[in-house]
């Protein structure tokens, strides 16, 4: 049995100005940063074997970060991005919903439907994603592999392992450094893990 640990990166600059990032290049603030830490505290005892990461620097610092409290090198994928947001990149929430409304509500309602100028679709990304995350299932040496990318691309991942239609896509949440684990069962994956946020209690980052 294969466990794939899912994690999204700490905090962002762009998540405190609550600007979209997509493929946009964005540091971890320090909040972050600490995000970083406890998320990985929290899979010291998880046996992870290996580490893959997207190669944008908020994934991938989150994903050092925790590679020095597991002593494991990170593997950067740029495959593992996030979902490449076209002229939507930059802009403020307030904008998008002034500039944007419609589509913003599609976005909302039925993500899959939405087509924004210069940007990929969410089945674009999910082909993207799960390429590489099948690559790594097959590859790699372990039976716990821990993946760190972002929002939109995984949850992509989770309806992908899960066989889920990306109509789902509205239905999931994905908080910073959150958690969320996938059993790859002989009988079928499941979701043993969602969405866990517990390693970072408000008190702890003060």
């Amino acid at each position: 049995m294969k466990k794939i640990f899912l994690v999204r990166h700490g905090e962002s600059k762009w998540n405190v100005l609550k600007k979209i990032q997509g493929q946009q290049d964005i540091l971890l603030t320090d909040r972050g940063i600490k995000e970083a830490n406890l998320i990985g505290d929290r899979l010291i005892d998880e046996k992870i074997d290996e580490i893959y990461s997207s190669d944008l620097k908020r994934a991938y610092d989150t994903a050092t970060i925790i590679g020095k409290k597991l002593g494991l090198k990170v593997t950067p994928m740029k495959d593992l991005r996030e979902i490449n947001f076209g002229i939507w990149e930059g802009i403020s929430n307030d904008k998008l919903c002034t500039e944007y409304y419609d589509e913003l509500c599609l976005w909302r309602k039925e993500p899959e439907k939405l087509r924004i100028e210069g940007a990929e679709s969410l089945k674009e990304l999910q082909l993207r994603t799960m390429a590489a995350v099948n690559k790594i299932i097959n590859d790699g040496v372990g039976d716990n592999i821990l993946i760190v990318s972002h929002s939109a691309t995984l949850k992509t991942i989770i309806l992908g392992l899960l066989n889920m239609d990306l109509g789902y896509f509205k239905n999931l949440t994905l908080n910073n450094v959150s958690l969320t684990i996938i059993e790859n069962r002989d009988y079928n994956k499941v979701i043993k893990v969602l969405n866990d946020t517990c390693h970072v209690k408000e008190s702890w980052l003060k």
